[in-house]
Parts: C-alpha cells; structure tokens; sequence
C-alpha cells in the first residue's frame, strides 16, 4: 500500500530548516494557527494533523511506532532532509520516539508538556462523554455540546473538542477524529513509554507551571534518553501550555531556535 501523508498547513520560507508541529490527543493542527504564523517569520513552518486526527488519514491502529514512521514519510514526500520536530502531549511522544529511531533527520527536537515515561489512563470521561454523542440524532451543534457537557464540566475542554465536529453534509454532523481507534489504542498510547533510545540533538522540554505531567523526578529519566535536554518552566500554564500563556511560550520556544 502506498504511503499515506499526513494533512498539513505549510507557511513555506525556502531557505530555513523547516520546523514540523505536531497537536496532542483530540487536537488538530488548527489549534497551532497563531502560533504557526508567528514562527512562520523567521523560518518554514508546517502545521500537521497525527493520523485519525483533524483531516489525515483514519487507520485502525494507532502506536508510536506507526506516528513515527508518519513523520518520516512526511519529510521524504515534501523532500525535507532535515526537520526541527515539535509536539505538545501526544504528539510531543510522536516526536520524541522518532527522534529516537531516526535521530539523522530531526536538528532539534522540542516536547510540550509531556515525559517519555508511561501515564495512567486520565481520559475516561472524555472518552466515555464523546462515546454518548449519536450523529444519528443531532440536528445541530448546540446538542453535542449539551451531551458534553453533562460528562465534562471544563468549558475550555468542552469548546476544544467542539473544533472537532463539523458536517459531514447538509443535515449530518461527526467528529473529525477517529474515535474508535483513539478509545480501542487509548490504553497502550497512555500507558506506554516511548521505544528505549538515544537522542543527542538539542532538546527542549517545555512544562506549564500548573501542570503536572512533568515532575521534577521525571528529570532525571528524560536525561538518559535526550542527554542535552532542557527543562522550562512556562508561568501561569497549564497542560495547554501554548494557549494558556501564548507569548512567554513563543518567546522560549525563540530563544532555543536561535540559540542551541
């Protein structure tokens, strides 16, 4: 079978190594809109969907292994030999497991709010409140948020996965991402570290101050795998460490790019 490509946005500077962003769990590259066009002033940037996210492809199987090798193929069919790789969550284990298996493609690797280890499974209600939605039935938008809502009582999450539902003609709607895959591989995309490996490259881990998915004991086992690691603390954030305080974040995510 042919290779599948991921879907991207891709704000071309030729001339730059380009830099590859990659959305977490239940996102899509629309989420690193602003983002993507600030960093687009000083060098190439594509904005790309993981598989059964956003508008890529839907497989029936979704492991590290697999986003990795996403990545590669990526970068072979736009020609990139070399990439700047950036991934928050989910994707921030994408990026790291193919810096770890194909350590002479990525110049530097950046991971937003995540650590190579395994996590227990936190996602349930989500999963369960977005299993409750039937497309069957749903004459407008409002109704999924209503459903929604009656499982999940953060607003902010509740308006993040509403970017996902979108109709698939005039009287129907569903989600953009592969919801069977996602709740069927949930448990081995959580409670899974990345593959064992070495990554030499420069390395920033970027953490939320109010997040919690980065430890301070976590330091020491990122240290083994990305032995010139970097650890920042972004004030004022939580898990969604970019949206939640955008121009700090950007202005870290600079000053590595210029200055590793």
């Amino acid at each position: 079978m042919e290779n599948q490509i991921l879907h991207s946005k891709i704000f071309a500077k030729p001339g730059t190594i380009p830099i590859l962003i990659f959305h977490g769990l239940f996102g899509m590259l629309d989420n690193w809109g602003t983002l993507g066009k600030k960093f687009s002033e000083n060098q190439e940037v594509h904005l790309i969907d993981l598989r059964n996210h956003g508008k890529s492809f839907h497989t029936e199987s979704m492991n590290y292994t697999e986003m990795s090798e996403d990545i590669v193929n990526y970068m072979n069919h736009y020609s990139i030999e070399k990439a700047i790789l950036l991934g928050h969550s989910l994707g921030g284990k994408a990026v790291m497991e193919c810096a770890i298996k194909h350590s002479d493609l990525v110049e530097k690797l950046l991971v937003v709010d995540i650590a190579p280890k395994a996590y227990p499974p936190h996602h349930q209600e989500i999963i369960k409140a977005l299993k409750s939605v039937d497309f069957s039935k749903i004459k407008e938008r409002k109704e999924v948020e209503n459903i929604l809502s009656q499982y999940i009582h953060e607003t902010e999450v509740i308006q993040f996965l509403m970017k996902n539902v979108y109709r698939t003609d005039k009287n129907h709607f569903d989600f953009r991402f592969n919801l069977n895959t996602l709740s069927k591989d949930y448990n081995q995309l959580i409670n899974k570290p990345i593959s064992f490996g070495k990554y030499e490259g420069p390395t920033l881990f970027i953490s939320g101050e109010k997040s919690n998915y980065i430890l301070p004991e976590d330091e020491f086992y990122i240290r083994q795998q990305f032995p010139k690691e970097k650890l920042v603390i972004v004030s004022k954030a939580s898990h969604w460490v970019q949206a939640d305080n955008l121009n700090e974040f950007f202005d870290v995510v600079n000053d590595f790019l210029l200055n590793s």
